[in-house]
C-alpha cells in the first residue's frame, strides 16, 4: 500500500491515517506530495490528480485501487486487517469512536481556521488572540474536551477506548494545535493528550515534521517570516 501525504508540518488530514499505520505496525509506502498552493494548477493538485479524483491528502492506494477521505481510509484498513483494533472491539465503543471522528471530521471551525497544524511553531499569543477575539474557539476546544473526558470516563483508558485506536488518531492533531497555541485542557483531557503526543506514531510523525523546515506563507497567515 501507498499513503499519499502532504508536508508532515501542517497536513492534519495526513497525520490521522499515517499515525495508525504506524502504531498497528501496518507496512506500508509514504509517498509525500509537497504542498505548494491549494490552485488546481499547482503541482501538488497536479500530482494528486494522477491517484484521486478529489485533489486531497490523505489518499491511500492499496494495489491500485484509491481510497481517499480519513473516514473511508479508516474504514478500509480496519477490514483489510481485522486483528488489528482499529476501532474499538465493542458495538456502542465502536459506534461512539465513529461518531467523535465523524464530528471531529464535519466540524470544529473556529479552531481549525484560528489554529491550523503547524507542529514546528510555538505560538501561544495567537492561541490567546484567537481565544479572546473568536469565542467559537473556546467552545470547540470544550466540547472536545467534554468529549474526550467522557470517553475516558467510560472506558477508563489509558486511550479514549481503552487501547490506542482510530480515535486516538484521529485527535491527534488537535492534541498538536493544542501544543503550538498554548491551549489549555481540563486535567483528564490533558493527561490523555500527553500520552497520545508521546505514543509512537505521533512521535515518529513529529520528528519527520521538525526535519521539514518548509516554511509555507500561505499556511502561515500569523507571521510571514520564520
Amino acid at each position: 500500500m501507498q499513503l499519499y501525504i502532504g508536508n508532515k508540518n501542517y497536513s492534519s488530514w495526513s497525520m490521522r491515517p499515517w499515525v495508525a499505520l504506524r502504531h498497528f505496525d501496518i507496512p506500508f509506502e509514504e509517498v509525500l506530495i509537497r504542498i505548494d498552493g491549494f490552485e488546481p494548477g499547482s503541482k501538488f493538485k497536479q500530482r494528486l490528480a494522477e491517484v484521486s479524483p478529489a485533489g486531497t491528502v490523505p489518499v491511500l492506494v492499496d494495489d491500485g485501487f484509491a481510497v481517499w477521505d480519513t473516514l473511508a481510509i479508516g474504514e478500509y484498513l480496519a477490514e483489510k486487517f481485522p486483528q488489528h483494533a482499529l476501532w474499538p472491539r465493542g458495538t456502542r465503543a465502536r459506534a461512539r469512536a465513529r461518531s467523535l471522528c465523524a464530528e471531529m471530521h464535519g466540524g470544529f471551525g473556529a479552531l481549525r481556521q484560528a489554529c491550523p497544524m503547524n507542529i514546528e511553531a510555538s505560538l501561544p499569543e495567537v492561541g490567546r488572540r484567537a481565544l479572546s477575539e473568536q469565542p467559537g474557539v473556546q467552545a470547540d476546544l470544550d466540547r472536545l474536551a467534554a468529549a474526550w473526558s467522557d470517553a475516558l470516563a467510560s472506558s477508563g483508558g489509558p486511550f479514549l477506548f481503552g487501547e490506542f485506536s482510530w480515535a486516538d488518531a484521529y485527535f491527534a492533531p488537535v492534541v498538536a494545535r493544542t501544543r503550538t497555541y498554548g491551549l489549555s485542557l481540563p486535567t483528564v483531557a490533558s493527561a490523555w493528550a500527553q500520552r497520545v503526543w508521546a505514543s509512537a506514531g505521533v512521535q515518529a510523525w513529529v520528528t519527520d515534521a521538525l526535519k521539514e523546515k518548509d516554511f509555507l506563507s500561505f499556511n502561515e497567515p500569523y507571521r510571514s517570516t520564520r
